[in-house]
């Protein structure tokens, strides 16, 4: 078996939401939502407020674990699908020496 990762970007020009309103969402469901999804060993979220764009990536410990179903609550936040969804093969992962707490 063989390590995913998938991205997915969502463009929010339009959608009624803001990368603010969204870190509501965030904080009220989506971290304690995904901390319980089998086969995920890592999300982190990302943002870019000059494009006004939101998204995530998602490492996975193999393809099928990739593919299950999610709920797709962002999706029905944001009232589209993402614009772009890739998914990719990991060839290595690490952490490097850090400071930060475990959860940013």
């Amino acid at each position: 078996m063989s390590a995913k990762a998938t991205v997915a970007w969502w463009d929010l020009k339009g959608s009624g939401h803001s990368i603010e309103s969204l870190r509501a969402y965030l904080r009220d469901e989506a971290v304690d939502r995904f901390a319980a999804v089998e086969g995920l060993r890592l999300k982190f979220w990302i943002a870019d407020p000059a494009t006004e764009r939101w998204g995530a990536v998602l490492l996975w410990e193999s393809a099928e674990a990739a593919a299950q179903p999610l709920a797709p609550r962002a999706a029905e936040l944001i009232g589209r699908a993402p614009v772009q969804y890739t998914v990719f093969d990991v060839e290595a992962t690490v952490e490097g020496a850090h400071t930060l707490p475990g959860k940013v």
